[in-house]
């Protein structure tokens, strides 16, 4: 049964999870059509520029939400305000460890030479944001730099962490630790 769609950003969503589970070589045009029970028609009208499109779409949706929900508030708000807000959007998000980073997941692929400016750019982003909000929360520079790349990079471990053992209470088990590692920088 094919499924309607009135709107790109469900399309959107229906095609992540596609990439999400299948990477991105994996997903063909059959397999999207298929799992996400959207004709090929609807998704070249969503998508003239094929699974390249899709895929950058995609990305560009990811880094919105992440902007948004947590970069900004990392630059802009309370630090420490915004670094408690960072674990929480991060759970939600992750949905506790049973949802892929997409973008990571294209960091380790061959999708990687495809779209190394904007994966690069969000992780970049991220690190740096929360490297800020430490500094203004009072941490020294070199550590700030070290703890907000410890950071992302236990997010991104537990991620896979979690995939590999079918174990999603160890994405949450590393959030309270690195949570507890940046309180106990703050003071």
């Amino acid at each position: 049964m094919v499924r309607t769609v009135f709107e790109k950003s469900d399309a959107i969503a229906l095609v992540a999870e596609v990439f999400r589970e299948l990477g991105y070589e994996g997903a063909s045009m059959s397999e999207i059509t298929a799992r996400t029970k959207l004709s090929k028609g609807s998704l070249y009208h969503f998508f003239p520029g094929g699974k390249e499109e899709m895929a950058a779409e995609i990305m560009a949706n990811i880094d919105t939400w992440f902007v948004t929900e947590m970069f900004k508030p990392l630059e802009e708000e309370d630090p420490r305000a915004a670094i408690a807000r960072m674990w929480e959007m991060t759970d939600s998000y992750f949905r506790s460890g049973r949802r892929v980073c997409l973008i990571g997941a294209f960091a380790l692929d061959e999708t990687r030479d495809r779209f190394s400016a904007a994966i690069r750019d969000y992780f970049h982003r991220w690190i740096e944001a929360l490297a800020g909000a430490l500094l203004r929360a009072g941490t020294p520079d070199t550590d700030a730099k070290m703890l907000s790349e410890e950071a992302v990079i236990g997010i991104q471990g537990a991620l896979t962490l979690a995939r590999a053992l079918g174990d999603e209470a160890v994405f949450g088990r590393t959030l309270v630790r690195l949570k507890h590692r940046l309180e106990t920088a703050l003071g």
